[in-house]
């Protein structure tokens, strides 16, 4: 930190006004860790400061409020060093998130609005910020896909463990003789790309873009307007769509931003296959795989199949509660990396 502070203090420092943004973030970025670091390191000396006090006296009632205290300050050390961990080059930026319906009709879509809804619910307990960008709904009930995005500190460091095929099994609420059905959904989280975070390449001569009108909310002009942008990237045949904003312009700017970031995933993924192929490497990347069990139906249960992780509570689960998949998952994924 101080040896960013004295850069800022050069005279010259604004001359280049995109390394100054850039430094200014990093600086930023360890402030907050020191002073979460320097917080918990006071609230350790409070607490030695009342052992001895409690000690001394014999004073049962502050002996207990220290053991109160000090499992409030293990849980947040816990934290902390969790946040620590996600150190991956994008861990701390936001996110987009995809929703697809798998094979199955309604039933498939309904899942996916649920999966929606579940994460959108998730977001809002990590005191995220959501959008969605891009919404295609189902004939019946529920929706095709959707894409939202994420903003808030480590959005994808933490969102990233969700990514693969969710599986429901329950008694479908569509069928007359209420007869249990198997849905899947996929769900794929990439990181927000800015323009400066790394060089993504994009030809304007690879894009076809066309422009079509809104079928979502968003009152009276998005609907009766062709303000709404879907862009195809020739050469991989990624599809980017955004609807939510008013203007033509502001949906490319979205729509582009999820293709850079789409566009980054990919060659993330390029790369780490041929890590593997090389290495020798056959454990799956597990991208396309089914991660988790959702039954409602005979029993209810929600099981990860990577960490075997269970929950007897899916209603809680599909209201948002995550952590205790997430954090799991994201521990081992850093004890593997640890031993390689």
């Amino acid at each position: 930190m101080q040896e960013l502070e004295e850069q800022t203090s050069r005279p010259d420092f604004w001359g280049d006004a995109e390394n100054a943004q850039k430094v200014l973030k990093a600086r930023m970025a360890m402030e907050k860790d020191v002073t979460a670091w320097e917080s918990l390191y006071l609230q350790a000396q409070d607490i030695r400061e009342l052992i001895e006090l409690g000690s001394e006296e014999a004073d049962e009632a502050t002996l207990a409020e220290v053991a109160a205290m000090n499992a409030a300050l293990e849980e947040r050390v816990s934290q902390v060093e969790f946040r620590r961990m996600l150190s991956g080059p994008h861990d701390g930026s936001g996110s987009f998130v995809s929703i697809n319906a798998g094979a199955g009709g309604t039933e498939s879509q309904d899942w996916a609005e649920m999966l929606l809804r579940m994460y959108l619910r998730y977001c809002e307990k990590k005191g995220w910020k959501t959008e969605i960008t891009d919404y295609q709904g189902g004939e019946e009930a529920g929706v095709k896909g959707v894409t939202f995005s994420v903003v808030g500190e480590f959005a994808y460091g933490y969102l990233k463990a969700e990514a693969g095929i969710h599986r429901l099994v329950r008694i479908s609420p569509f069928d007359s003789n209420a007869r249990r059905h198997t849905s899947f959904a996929s769900v794929f989280v990439f990181p927000i790309i800015e323009e400066d975070d790394i060089d993504v390449k994009i030809v304007e001569s690879d894009l076809r873009i066309d422009t079509y009108r809104s079928s979502g909310s968003g009152g009276q002009h998005v609907n009766t307007t062709d303000s709404a942008i879907r862009i195809t990237h020739l050469p991989t045949g990624i599809v980017c769509a955004c609807q939510s904003e008013r203007s033509q312009h502001m949906n490319k700017a979205t729509a582009m931003k999820v293709l850079r970031s789409k566009l980054y995933e990919l060659e993330v993924r390029e790369r780490e296959a041929k890590a593997s192929d090389i290495a020798g490497e056959k454990k799956e990347i597990g991208w396309g795989s089914q991660i988790r069990s959702y039954v409602l139906h005979p029993y209810k249960m929600v099981k990860d199949l990577r960490t075997g992780v269970e929950s007897g509570n899916p209603d809680a689960v599909l209201d948002g509660a995550l952590e205790d998949f997430v954090v799991p998952y994201l521990m081992g994924v850093r004890r593997e990396t640890k031993d390689i």
